[in-house]
């Protein structure tokens, strides 16, 4: 697998190794020993989630509070998503800065995000079907939600028109935004 950086300490880049042939495919999704070894990750991922998203759906920007806060590791099984992360980790250089990473089945990219970023994406296809690991189980009572078009934050999501829950609609403003994450 191949590793990359960006601009926000702590997000990865993940390009599994692909075996391709005229049968098809095969990679390793995930090796808990490769990404502790090749990650110094020791993250213990305890839930899987997958959603189905028709093309224009945006789903965010979520995070988990402390002490349920959640580490993930995101990928597209079908279709396209840009995904979206945000830093939220009040003492950090990049505090209210965000990335974005085109997902895709074609190009099998996956993108751990640690705590302390708010995560959300928009598909960019179809009957996409996303995917992610977590290191803590989902608690309703520690759900946070910026809101997906807040202005501060400037996403270019890439969609024209978003097709938004009631729930992100609500999503608090990034400027009134008082983040538990240090």
């Amino acid at each position: 697998m191949t590793i990359s950086t960006c601009d926000l300490e702590g997000v990865y880049i993940i390009e599994p190794k692909v075996f391709a042939d005229s049968r098809g495919y095969f990679l390793e999704s995930f090796n808990q020993q490769r990404y502790e070894s090749q990650l110094s990750l020791s993250k213990n991922f305890i839930q899987d989630n997958e959603s189905l998203s028709m093309k224009g759906v945006v789903r965010g920007l979520h995070f988990q509070v402390p002490p349920f806060a959640q580490a993930k590791l995101v990928r597209v099984i079908k279709g396209a998503v840009l995904d979206v992360v945000v830093d939220i980790r009040k003492n950090s250089p990049t505090y209210g800065q965000h990335f974005s990473l085109l997902l895709t089945e074609e190009n099998k990219k996956q993108m751990y995000i640690p705590e302390g970023f708010a995560h959300g994406f928009a598909t960019l296809e179809d009957h996409t079907i996303f995917s992610y690991k977590c290191n803590a189980y989902y608690n309703p009572s520690s759900e946070g939600c910026i809101l997906w078009n807040d202005e501060e934050l400037g996403i270019e999501w890439g969609v024209e028109k978003p097709i938004i829950s009631a729930k992100d609609e609500i999503g608090q403003n990034f400027r009134t935004f008082n983040t538990p994450f240090v």
